[in-house]
Parts: structure tokens; sequence; C-alpha cells
């Protein structure tokens, strides 16, 4: 975004001490003829001139965003509203500046208006009514159509002198321009820090590998895949499913699981895996799930069932899944669970 260097900032906790791998810079005014001068000395500069111009109103050009803080100071330094269309007051208020900004039209002969509108037609339409001149503060080269459209030298985009500045302190070891076609990096080659990239550590928490080493130990096995995992416990977990591109063919869990009925208390499955097959030596396996533990299953818990199925089914199966393919395999579930 918009960034105007000040030397102040060398004092920001944030900034200072820090190593800087890649630095996106604002290099709007990235060149050395570009010369800007502050912020507080352009302000001066449009008071000279409102002064210079005392039986005039005063229009101001903004965009969207950006120099409220001039206007704020010139409201300040003359002692008059700023009047500003409804929706730009409420915009002031939101950013909670001082209550210099008015909707009211005539309440102060100052105006902020849209950067657009300063043209020669409306300059010529205002002075029939008032006379009128119009400032447009912009750092950048603007073609004057009338001779009240003044131009001020105020940016909110750092001049070429404080880049030079700022990156010289901050030594990034790489710069990346926003304005893209700008090879400005030449001019601060000299001041980029020679050190060697680090970069980020994204290595797992140290509780969270204990964690799944533990529970590899005490299964006696590798951790299976958490699809398999999740069919061996029919308690509704939430949706578990493994990534769509590893995962793309159609589930035979979605119509062939059965729920065991020694598996329907929560209490008998613990959150590593289901341990509810307590009289068993082994676990089952993922392939066996399918076929393994088909005794009969009460009506109460049917719903609870195929609920727990629907949510375990990855989300590209469900959506290769018109809606009555739904209605048949709700059926077809039901149909099982009557079955003797």
């Amino acid at each position: 975004g918009d960034f105007r260097y000040t030397s102040a900032m060398q004092g920001e906790p944030a900034l200072r001490g820090r190593h800087i791998d890649c630095l996106y810079l604002d290099n709007t005014h990235c060149h050395p003829q570009r010369a800007l001068p502050s912020r507080a000395l352009a302000t001066r500069q449009a008071a000279r001139l409102i002064r210079a111009h005392p039986q005039h109103r005063v229009v101001i050009g903004v965009y969207t965003l950006g120099k409220e803080t001039l206007l704020v100071e010139l409201a300040l330094e003359f002692s008059t509203w700023v009047v500003v269309s409804p929706w730009r007051l409420e915009q002031m208020r939101l950013l909670e500046l001082p209550d210099v900004f008015t909707a009211e039209e005539g309440a102060g002969w100052i105006r902020a208006v849209d950067v657009a509108e300063i043209r020669r037609d409306t300059l010529v339409a205002w002075n029939r009514l008032h006379p009128t001149i119009a400032i447009v503060p912009t750092g950048r080269p603007v073609k004057v159509t009338h001779p009240n459209i003044h131009l001020i030298p105020y940016s909110d985009h750092s001049s070429f002198a404080e880049l030079c500045e700022f990156v010289k302190w901050l030594k990034p070891c790489s710069i990346i321009p926003i304005v893209k076609g700008d090879m400005c990096q030449v001019y601060f080659q000299e001041y980029l820090s020679s050190a060697p990239q680090v970069l980020p550590d994204f290595k797992v928490s140290k509780p969270v590998l204990e964690s799944g080493q533990q529970q590899s130990r005490r299964r006696g096995q590798k951790p299976t895949s958490l699809w398999k995992r999740a069919l061996r416990c029919s308690v509704p977990r939430g949706v578990v499913y493994e990534s769509p591109e590893k995962n793309t063919e159609k589930p035979e869990a979605l119509t062939d699981v059965k729920v065991p009925e020694h598996c329907r208390e929560p209490a008998l499955c613990s959150k590593g895996g289901c341990t509810c097959h307590r009289g068993e030596k082994e676990e089952l396996s993922g392939e066996q799930v399918g076929t393994a533990g088909a005794a009969p299953v009460s009506s109460e818990h049917l719903a609870t069932g195929f609920a727990e199925q629907y949510l375990l089914t990855p989300l590209n199966v469900l959506k290769q899944n018109s809606s009555q393919t739904f209605d048949q395999l709700v059926e077809d579930f039901f149909r099982k669970g009557d079955t003797p």
C-alpha cells in the first residue's frame, strides 16, 4: 500500500534490529529526478496559496482514501469546516478523524470533492457562482486545464531520497517493487544485505510429534489413514476425509458398511481410535470393515449410523451423487436394517 517514510520509523520496535529477507517496497516515486517535499512543507505551500486568494472558495480534489491529514490541518489552520459528501462524512467518522467535516452545504468555504471533478468545465461553472480555486494534492505530473487549478506536491508515497534512506537503514536482502515494470532495484543494490535468507521454520510442534509416536506405539502398528481409522468407530466425529486428490474414487463404505451393534456406545471409543473391539486380539483392518460385524442394528441407531457414513464421505464423492441417488441410498440403508 501507500508508504511515506519518516526518520521516526527507525525507533519502531517492530523494525529495529530485524533481519528482513524480502522487502515489498512502494516505489511510486522511485526516480532520482522526482523530488518531493515533506508533507508538512507541502501543507504550508497549500496554506500560502489559500491566503493568497482571500476572496475565493477552495475546492480540494482527493481520492477515495488519502489526504485526510491535509484536510484536517487546513481546517484547523483556517478555522473552517470542510464540506464533504454524506458518504465521505461517514468515512471520516469511521476513521475517527477530528470533528472538522460536515455534509451541510455552505457551512464551510473549503470543500473536498473527488479528484475527477477538478476539470475545466467544473471550474468555469463554480466561478460563475463564486470565485473559486481548486487544489490537487499530488506528486504525479498532471495536466492543468484551467488557471485556477493549482498542483501541490503533497503525496502519501515516499520520495526517492526517503526510499534510499529507508532501504539503507533497513538493509533487506532483496526488494520487490509493488509498481511492476519499474526496475528501481538498481538504485538500492549497494544498500542490500549480503546475509543469507532464512527460510521459515514449519516444523511440527513437539507435543504433536510425541502424541503421534505414543499412538503408534500403543497400537503396535503404523498409523492408518484418517478415512480407514474413522470407519472403525460408529460415533460421529465430524468430517474426516483424505485429500480429494488422493481419494477420487467412490468409497465402498457409502453403501456396504454395517454398524456393529457392540460399537454403539460413545464411552467405548477413545480419541486415538476405536477400542470397542476389546474381545478381539487384533483390530480390524480397513478392508475388513465392510463385512465384519454385520449383526442386526436396532432402529434407534440406524439414523445415527447412516449420518456417520454421510459425514465421513469425501465432499468430491457427495458432489457426484444426485438427489435421487441419495434418496436411493437412504432407502437401501434402512431396507438392510429391516433384514433379519
